[in-house]
C-alpha cells in the first residue's frame, strides 16, 4: 500500500486546479503531495483506478466553490492547462488529472439516488456509487459530442463563430449526440441546423475526453457537398471558409478543435 506520505493528489475547485504559486508549469499535471489536501475543510477526497496502470490508483479531492485558497495558492482552469500540455502525446499524468476532473465533477453531481432520492454510499476505490435503499447504480455521465472539420474542393476549412465563444474565436461545428442517433448522423444533423449546408464522407478522425463536465468530444471529417452558408442566429453569428495562410482567431492549443486544424494545416487531415 502506498503510504500517505508518497501519494500524490489532484485538488480540484469546480474545473480549476488548485496549485501553490510556485508550482513550475511542467509540472501542475502530476499532482500534489497527499498531506496538502489536509489544508482545506470539507473536502470530497476519493481514489479511482487509473485506466492506464494495472493495479495503480488516482487520489483526487473537491473542494467546495466558496472555500478560501491558503495563502499563495492559485486556481488554473483545466483548460488552460491543456493549452500547455496538448492531449496529442501529452503522456499518462495529464490523463490522470483529467480523469480525476471528470470524477470530481461527477461526485458533485450525484450524491443522491435519482430514482429514490436518498444519499448515494461510495463503491470503495471504484468510479461507481450505489443506494443503499433501491440498490440504484450510479456510474459517471460521459455524453458524447461530436466536432467536425469541414473542407471543400478549394483547400478550405469552413470555420464558424459561435455566441459562446470569447473574443472573435472561430472554430468548427459540434453539438450532442441525440437518443437514437448514431454519431454520424450528428455531424449531419448539427452541420444542416447551424449552418445551412450538407457534407459527404464523413469520417472519424479521433476523440478527446472532456471534462467540462462531462463530455467525450468526437473528432470527424467531411467535405462539403451542397448548400449555401447561413449561420442559424441562434447559436452561431458567422460562418465563412479560410485558407491556411489567412485563419481568425483560433481554438486554444490542447483542444480536439485546434488539433484538427494543426493537423489540416499539416496535410495530415
Amino acid at each position: 500500500m502506498i503510504k500517505s506520505m508518497d501519494k500524490r493528489i489532484y485538488i480540484f475547485q469546480g474545473d480549476s486546479l488548485l496549485l501553490p504559486n510556485e508550482t513550475p508549469d511542467n509540472q501542475m499535471d502530476i499532482g500534489l503531495p497527499y498531506e496538502t489536501s489536509k489544508l482545506f475543510n470539507n473536502t470530497d477526497i476519493f481514489e479511482i483506478p487509473s485506466l492506464n496502470d494495472s493495479g495503480s490508483l488516482i487520489t483526487g479531492a473537491s473542494v467546495p466553490f466558496d472555500a478560501i485558497l491558503p495563502a499563495n495558492w492559485k486556481t488554473i482552469p483545466v483548460r488552460q492547462i491543456l493549452s500547455i500540455y496538448t492531449i496529442s502525446g501529452s503522456g499518462r499524468s495529464l490523463e490522470n488529472m483529467m480523469r480525476a476532473c471528470h470524477i470530481a465533477r461527477w461526485r458533485i453531481d450525484s450524491r443522491y439516488c435519482g430514482t429514490c432520492g436518498d444519499k448515494y454510499n461510495d463503491v470503495p476505490m471504484q468510479a461507481q456509487r450505489l443506494c443503499p435503499s433501491c440498490g440504484r447504480m450510479e456510474f459517471p455521465r460521459i455524453c458524447p459530442a461530436v466536432i467536425v472539420a469541414i473542407t471543400n474542393d478549394e483547400n478550405k476549412m469552413l470555420l464558424a463563430h459561435n455566441k459562446t465563444f470569447k473574443g472573435r474565436v472561430y472554430s468548427h461545428i459540434s453539438g450532442y449526440n441525440e437518443a437514437g442517433e448514431t454519431l454520424e448522423e450528428t455531424v449531419a444533423r448539427e452541420i444542416k441546423e447551424e449552418i445551412n449546408i450538407s457534407v459527404k464522407n464523413i469520417e472519424y478522425f479521433m476523440s478527446q475526453p472532456w471534462p467540462f463536465p462531462n463530455s467525450l468530444m468526437v473528432g470527424f471529417k467531411a467535405e462539403y457537398l451542397s448548400g449555401e452558408i447561413k449561420p442559424d442566429g441562434a447559436e452561431i453569428e458567422d460562418a465563412k471558409w479560410f485558407t491556411k495562410d489567412n485563419l481568425p482567431e483560433l481554438p486554444r492549443e490542447g483542444s480536439l478543435s485546434r488539433i484538427l486544424i494543426n493537423n489540416w494545416i499539416q496535410g495530415k487531415l
